[in-house]
């Protein structure tokens, strides 16, 4: 099986290896360009201050020590650092230093002292510094002439050469080194950059391949890291990205599932009554005005579903727009209870618990559909005592009033409850969900809460109830209608206490 090879110029793996020679190739540029081609200016410049220094040092220990001492010291600078020496004292006689290794260019050295004593007599600050041809012309030495005079001490002319070159043989042996160094530097990088760009690449190309079953529609997949950390958390992105897309295709499967059922619930119906009207009771007026009224019903029920549909889809596509107003929740609040008093000959009791005049600016219509859907599941599971409570109160953290409605139902269990907002979704602790409504009464109070960026939850105890919430900042508060309160010393609210006395 043949396989084509294609070089990707614009591939990660390529830049790297590109990258990482370049950049080597740069390195051993500047190595040969400063070993070889500058070594000798850069020698030259090191040598003229290594010499400034020891001239310098030899005039302190000239001043500062015993003629022995001073002897001494300038052997040692002579050995050290490849320097000729000679130092003439006043009665003409030369004592001279020079390394140790090198005695070949002494008799030149002696032949120069001449040439800087004619410049040194014509300075007048009793030293001169001057560089003079080599042995064979083409290099420089550095010569350096001075008086050294003291009261107290014998008087010297001293005279100091340093060969400005490198041995030749040095930059022979430094070239055959740096051809050595080039060619394992470059092979070195070479083998790196290709196990680092494999070893980044590949992590990369896996999340490639893993990204692909992803867009073909398999989801849940786990997207594998590499060995750094911005890969690792790449791949764990996606793979929440990953997990949310397998939750939110099931829950797309179960939308789909839920709105076909009820869908076609209602369409039975009226199918079924429509030909029972038809064959059985066209004639008989009771019958056939009982059975009308049934597809009434669920003609509004369909309806209701439809609208609710719609509703939740232009919220979250963002195309629905708030009318906001200022005005009195309370008052909304006791229109809306006052509504289900038919229920009450139902067993029953849906009572409001608002004891000031509370004022919003939010949109009046989605509130009431909020107030409304809540006491709608209320009611579905308050429970055996049928209890409803909506109340209204103020916050006592933010300038807010807090709108709850409690139920004493079978409650819901405390992983579940993110969940009771989610579209369809149904408690394990309701069993079965209601056939009344359409399924989608909290998922509506969920995204005009969001609309209005209010605050909002659930708070829920297994076999006590359920208390759903929301809260809205308050724009103005009926002071009229509002009890006056006093703190006592304990805390406690002195209209708490008379009630309790009465």
């Amino acid at each position: 099986m043949k396989h084509n090879f294609k070089l990707d110029t614009h591939s990660i793996k390529f830049k790297t290896w590109m990258y990482f020679v370049l950049f080597t190739t740069m390195l051993i540029l500047l190595l040969w360009a400063l070993q070889v081609f500058f070594l000798n200016t850069f020698y030259e410049s090191m040598k003229s201050q290594q010499t400034s220094k020891i001239i310098n040092t030899i005039n302190e220990t000239y001043s500062n020590s015993s003629p022995s001492q001073f002897l001494r010291k300038v052997e040692n600078v002579a050995d050290s650092n490849d320097l000729y020496v000679y130092l003439v004292d006043s009665n003409g006689v030369m004592t001279s230093f020079q390394p140790s290794e090198e005695v070949a260019g002494a008799g030149f050295y002696y032949q120069q002292i001449n040439t800087v004593r004619k410049y040194l007599k014509e300075s007048p600050d009793g030293s001169v510094q001057l560089r003079i041809k080599g042995v064979d012309n083409t290099k420089e030495v550095l010569a350096y002439g001075a008086v050294l005079d003291s009261p107290g001490k014998a008087t010297f002319s001293i005279y100091l050469f340093s060969p400005l070159w490198p041995v030749k043989s040095t930059i022979g042996i430094l070239t055959n080194q740096l051809l050595y160094v080039t060619f394992i530097a470059l092979t070195v990088a070479c083998i790196l950059s290709v196990y680092l760009s494999t070893r980044i690449t590949r992590p990369i190309r896996e999340i490639a391949r893993s990204a692909e079953r992803l867009g073909s529609g398999e989801y849940g997949i786990v997207f594998r890291g590499g060995h750094y950390t911005e890969i690792n958390n790449l791949a764990d992105t996606l793979t929440s990205a990953s997990i949310e897309l397998e939750k939110s295709y099931a829950l797309q499967k179960n939308l789909v599932a839920n709105v076909s059922h009820d869908l076609r619930t209602p369409l039975t119906m009226i199918r079924s009554y429509a030909e029972m009207i038809r064959d059985l009771s066209g004639n008989d007026p009771v019958k056939r005005e009982k059975h009308l009224q049934v597809i009434i019903d669920e003609t509004d029920r369909l309806n209701n579903l439809v609208e609710d549909l719609l509703a939740v889809s232009r919220m979250q596509s963002g195309k629905m727009t708030l009318n906001v107003t200022e005005f009195n929740l309370s008052e909304t609040a006791r229109a809306i209870v006052s509504t289900y008093e038919i229920r009450n000959e139902e067993g029953y009791n849906i009572s409001l618990d608002c004891p000031s005049e509370f004022y919003v600016s939010a949109d009046e219509e989605k509130i009431k559909q909020v107030i409304t859907n809540l006491i709608n599941n209320a009611v579905k599971f308050c429970g055996d005592d049928r209890q409803v409570k909506v109340s209204l109160s103020r916050s006592r953290v933010h300038s807010s009033v807090i709108c709850r409605v409690e139920d004493h139902g079978i409650g819901i269990a405390g992983n579940e409850l993110e969940h009771v907002w989610d579209r369809y979704y149904k408690a394990s602790s309701n069993m079965v969900r209601s056939t009344e409504g359409s399924g989608l009464g909290l998922s509506i109070v969920k995204e005009i809460m969001v609309l209005h960026r209010a605050e909002y939850g659930v708070d829920s105890t297994l076999g006590q109830g359920t208390v759903f919430w929301f809260e809205l900042p308050l724009s103005r508060i009926d002071q009229t209608a509002v009890k006056p309160e006093f703190t006592l010393s304990d805390g406690s609210i002195l209209g708490d206490k008379i009630k309790e006395k009465m």
